[in-house]
């Protein structure tokens, strides 16, 4: 929270002056309004500044402004919010109880910031829509909704259901991936290794007999050289690639290339399409079976699906259906769905089952990433084997060709 002082008029026109301790400016000014007072100038207290910058207090991820909360995390606190909600427990109340049980710091703060809105008369969603890092879109848009029909312990359990939904299909990916990034590390280890200890002693020894060596074995030397002798400029030009990239990767443009190719990598491609998929159409379920309007749940979605691309692809389909076209004519349109998604998403607007239907297209995306992801191992496999033989082959090569050569040679004599 930071202190701000205020230069106002109230109801009479006579000039008042004070200070607020609220968030951030905006709040002070709807806190000003509420007390019918209206704001000529608010500017931040030197001493709320000076805090600001001090260093005191804040671990290393508050000063990279990284603000970490897990799924698990999420998961846990819309649980315990559904138990309490349930339970007839006050808001106010449930909040500061898990402000203080809550192992997360971020979210600890997020929370005690939020009790502080609410005591100031600021609705839960409001106060949640000011810590946008920690509470996506959707999440707020549901709290929201929840709020208005009463329905505030169902919002959290389907938010809880949601959150355990990603999180099972992230811990299936991490799972397929982990055989094949085990063996790209070793291969670049095994490479480093040879690079620098065993290529230079072959070299050395084939140096000192003379002999005339083939294209296998120049190239083998050639490269641990180049790598001996300019590893600290591969390190860094490595680093340099890394991070620019990185920087690339978060502009709006870089986002949304990246965004558009990698789902059309290849073996991994469609697990993530699939994926995303899945991800619209669970969300899309939930907000329309939440009563939010079609093109509102289309906006919100668009954000959940954290894909630029898909995002463009969500909101054009708002664009259509706002200018009067029917859902699945913009679905269509946007190319994203199969025939059999398409069939039932035509089934859902006849018999005004959407959302019914909508969970069931992402039921069928999920079994289909399933299957992607267990036949992943066995389709990297070969791709695999092939690089490891290609690399078994250039050092047979460049190794023993020569030593034979110079064996049958010997024997010659």
């Amino acid at each position: 929270m930071a202190t701000f002082n205020y230069i106002g008029r109230d109801s009479t026109g006579k000039q008042v002056k004070g200070s607020l301790e609220v968030a951030n400016s905006t709040m002070a000014a709807e806190q000003l309004t509420r007390q019918q007072i209206i704001p000529i100038s608010i500017v931040a207290s030197q001493s709320s500044a000076s805090q600001g910058g001090s260093l005191a207090g804040k671990d290393i991820k508050e000063l990279l402004g990284i603000v970490s909360v897990s799924l698990e995390d999420l998961i846990v606190f819309c649980r315990q919010m559904y138990a309490l909600m349930k339970s007839g427990v006050p808001i106010l109340r449930a909040i500061s109880g898990l402000s203080e049980s809550t192992a997360s710091n971020s979210l600890k703060a997020a929370l005690q910031d939020i009790g502080t809105q609410l005591e100031g008369g600021f609705a839960l969603s409001s106060a949640m829509n000011q810590h946008s890092k920690i509470f996506p879109p959707l999440f707020i848009a549901l709290i929201h909704v929840g709020e208005n029909t009463g329905q505030l312990d169902a919002a959290f359990l389907k938010l809880a259901s949601y959150f355990a939904k990603e999180l099972e299909t992230r811990k299936r990916v991490k799972a397929a991936m982990r055989y094949p990034s085990f063996v790209i590390i070793a291969i670049v280890i095994a490479i480093v290794i040879l690079n620098i200890k065993v290529i230079p002693v072959f070299a050395g020894m084939f140096a000192k007999l003379g002999a005339d060596l083939p294209w296998a074995t120049k190239l083998l030397i050639s490269s641990s050289e180049f790598f001996v002798h300019y590893w600290s400029h591969l390190l860094f030009g490595s680093l340099a690639i890394f991070f620019g990239v990185r920087q690339y990767l978060q502009t709006p443009e870089g986002k949304y290339r990246w965004d558009r190719r990698k789902i059309k990598l290849p073996v991994i491609g469609s697990i993530i399409e699939r994926s995303i998929l899945s991800r619209f159409s669970h969300s899309f379920a939930i907000v329309l079976r939440a009563g939010v309007p079609m093109t509102t749940g289309l906006s919100l979605v668009a954000e959940a699906v954290d894909n630029s691309f898909m995002k463009e692809k969500i909101l054009s389909m708002k664009s259509g259906i706002e200018s009067g076209e029917s859902l699945l004519r913009t679905s269509v349109a946007s190319t994203l769905f199969t025939p059999l998604v398409l069939q039932m998403i035509a089934v859902g607007e006849e018999t005004g089952r959407v959302d019914d239907l909508l969970e069931e297209v992402a039921e069928y995306y999920e079994r289909e990433v399933d299957y992607e992801l267990t036949t992943l191992t066995a389709r990297i496999e070969p791709i695999l084997i092939s690089f490891v033989a290609v690399m078994v082959l250039i050092l047979a090569l460049g190794i023993f060709t020569p030593m034979w050569d110079m064996m049958s040679a010997y024997k010659g004599r």
